[in-house]
Formats: C-alpha cells, sequence, structure tokens
C-alpha cells in the first residue's frame, strides 16, 4: 500500500457537503482508499483542492497540500 494520502488527521465530516474537513474525500473514498489503485488516489486527490473551494470548504490554516510521494518498491 502507499503513503499516498491527502489526510492531514483532521477528521470531521461537513453535514452539508458530506466532506472531510481535512482533506475533502467523502466517507466511500476514506473507506477504500487503502484498495484504491495509485492512479485512482492520485485523480481523487488532484480534484479535491476544486472539490472543497466549489463546497466552500476553505482548507485548513497554514496546511499546505501534500504533493504525492513515488510507491517505494
Amino acid at each position: 500500500m502507499s503513503k499516498e494520502t491527502p489526510c492531514i488527521a483532521v477528521c470531521m465530516m461537513d453535514p452539508r457537503t458530506k466532506l472531510c474537513f481535512g482533506c475533502g474525500r467523502t466517507l466511500p473514498e476514506i473507506a477504500r482508499w487503502h484498495k484504491m489503485g495509485r492512479e485512482e488516489r492520485l485523480a481523487v486527490m488532484e480534484g479535491l483542492a476544486a472539490r472543497m473551494a466549489d463546497a466552500g470548504l476553505a482548507p485548513m490554516a497554514g496546511l499546505a497540500p501534500m504533493a504525492p510521494q513515488p510507491e517505494r518498491g
């Protein structure tokens, strides 16, 4: 399993949008994250900032988005 994750350990769901305030993922995405392939995880991560902006959720102050890290063999 890869370490690629947008999780910033602020695990709280917005009841209005059903998105995590910390990372912007939905509960189904969080639940199956470890089962997703690398390409699917990267595709989800690529859209999280726009998803949160569209939902009116601001990124957590002082936290920069994580860049995807290469998988280790």
